[in-house]
């Protein structure tokens, strides 16, 4: 199963995409998170059910010093199998 996600708020510049691709490998997930130029944090996850659900649960949590305002998830078709969870830009 995949899922893209799209988080506003204070997410760039605290680490955010670090502590993503933290939780992402410790739940098994692979995929990719990157920062957009309008301060949002975006990418995609691959894995299992239980796996995407509590890491979109991170997602509206996020760090300590983030402020999330907002979380879109949604499920998306198909399945590209990346070889980790990275972070791009």
């Amino acid at each position: 199963m995949r899922c893209r996600f799209e988080v506003t708020g204070r997410v760039q510049g605290v680490g955010f995409r670090a502590h993503a691709r933290a939780m992402a490998e410790k739940l098994g997930l692979v995929g990719y998170v990157e920062n957009r130029a309008d301060g949002a944090v975006v990418g995609e996850a691959d894995g299992t059910p239980e796996a995407l659900d509590a890491f979109a649960e991170w997602l509206r949590r996020g760090p300590t010093f983030g402020r999330v305002d907002a979380l879109v998830w949604e499920g998306i078709d198909g399945t590209r199998r990346e070889p980790a969870f990275t972070i791009r830009r």
